[in-house]
């Protein structure tokens, strides 16, 4: 019974010291939605800037200028990409975006496109590894695997932007990136359209976006999306509408 008493006396010790992270200090990038305003974010943001790490245009929020930064996160084609190209070519939207190695790989030429219409191709990791309690050399080399590809197949250098996958990371990883000259790019808005046995609603998935938007916002979406591809031109209509115009990720990290 002493031994039993002396071991909860530390457990509670340990945990009423906010000593205790997971075993790789693991952490998770989440928002709280707020409509036409910038979310709530983790507490952590307050620090990730110092490892060159960008979630908002913190100056336009302020100031309430009215620039977004469209970002897509794709790890393979299937015919939705290139509608969306289709779309941001149409409207002449730039766009960034954050690629696997089998989109590379498969859909060379969709890739290709994305650069010659001055998109930012990005790196999303070569395998949608979770990298947060990964090791240096892990994630050097899922990093620079990714550069090659992309470097092999397309004959380019891939932009020095980087998104961890499901939004998984720590700060030894976003310092371990900084130092390969990656800046990590998170978001301020993102929704659930990433399941494609489980598409939104277009109506409501407009209004949720739409809601959503506020200045400076960072705008994650995933371009396999059917509903992404059939409401991105009314999305763009609509924010310029509302006064909106749509800035580069060289822009949003030149503050």
């Amino acid at each position: 019974m002493k031994r039993l008493i002396s071991l909860i006396f530390v457990i509670v010790f340990v945990l009423s010291s906010g000593i205790v992270t997971s075993a790789e200090g693991s952490l998770h990038w989440y928002i709280k939605r707020r409509r036409a305003q910038a979310p709530l974010f983790p507490k952590e943001a307050d620090t990730i800037s110092q490892y060159d790490a960008y979630y908002i245009d913190k100056e336009a929020n302020e100031r309430d200028e009215k620039i977004i930064y469209l970002t897509f996160d794709a790890g393979y084609e299937n015919g939705n990409v290139e509608k969306i190209l289709d779309i941001l070519k149409e409207e002449n939207v730039p766009a960034a975006f954050f690629l696997l190695d089998n989109i590379i790989r498969k859909n060379t030429d969709v890739v290709v496109r994305m650069a010659e219409e001055g998109h930012t191709v990005c790196n999303h990791t070569r395998n949608h590894k979770n990298l947060s309690g990964a090791s240096e050399k892990e994630i050097m080399a899922n990093l620079t695997a990714l550069e090659q590809i992309y470097k092999d197949k397309t004959g380019r250098e891939i932009e020095k932007y980087f998104r961890f996958p499901e939004g998984s990371y720590s700060i030894e990883a976003l310092s371990i990136i900084q130092s390969l000259g990656y800046k990590t790019v998170f978001w301020s808005f993102a929704y659930d359209d990433w399941d494609n046995q489980r598409q939104p609603d277009l109506e409501k998935a407009k209004a949720k976006v739409l809601d959503g938007t506020h200045p400076g916002a960072v705008m994650l979406f995933h371009p396999t999306s059917d509903t992404n591809a059939a409401i991105m031109s009314d999305l763009i209509k609509s924010w310029r509408e509302m006064g909106y115009s749509f800035g580069t990720l060289d822009r949003l990290t030149s503050k």
